[in-house]
């Protein structure tokens, strides 16, 4: 088996990196079908992830696709949240490049 510190919860993850406000409303968005993990749909709150795995989170009106760099320890301060994953530059232009202007 790895060590507890090699992995970390899927809601627990998202609740540390601030993703959302609490690990209920990660859990219930998970099981819902708004996460996918190494592009693999994910409705297990408790499966594991571990620094290196890809995620795609569809939340809050936006979908975002991070990459885990660290687990964390705590929910700490959002600058703190920030140093656990790197977001995507696609994330930010997915879709809504091309308004259509003849409306």
């Amino acid at each position: 088996m790895t060590a507890d510190t090699d992995t970390l919860r899927l809601d627990k993850w998202l609740f540390h990196a601030r993703l959302f406000k609490s690990r209920g409303l990660a859990a219930s968005r998970i099981e819902a079908g708004g996460v996918r993990l190494n592009g693999q749909p994910c409705r297990k709150p408790g499966r594991v992830v571990r620094p290196g795995d890809r995620l795609v989170v569809s939340a809050h009106g936006r979908v975002r696709i991070l990459d885990i760099v660290a687990l964390g320890l705590r929910r700490g301060p959002a600058s703190e949240a920030q140093a656990l994953y790197v977001e995507h530059e696609e994330t930010a232009s997915s879709g809504a490049d091309s308004p259509d202007p003849g409306n």
